[in-house]
């Protein structure tokens, strides 16, 4: 019997908001990336087994993290 199983990471762009930069100190537009690895069977994900936020600021580049608390805050 063959089992192929195995994780593929999955990206996915969310809607950009405005809010000030860590870094620069700008209030512009950051964008927003969702990070997910899935666990998959025969290609197929199945299930996710964790997930990360990442907002970029558009002015500077700056790359921070976010948790899913923070992901929740700007969503307001």
């Amino acid at each position: 019997m063959l089992l192929l199983f195995g994780l593929k990471t999955v990206l996915r762009a969310l809607p950009g908001r405005l809010s000030v930069c860590r870094s620069c100190g700008q209030y512009v537009e950051q964008h927003l990336e969702e990070r997910a690895n899935k666990f998959t069977l025969f290609f197929i994900p199945i299930f996710t087994m964790s997930r990360a936020y990442r907002i970029t600021c558009s002015n500077c580049g700056q790359r921070s993290s976010l948790s899913k608390q923070g992901m929740k805050a700007l969503a307001r």
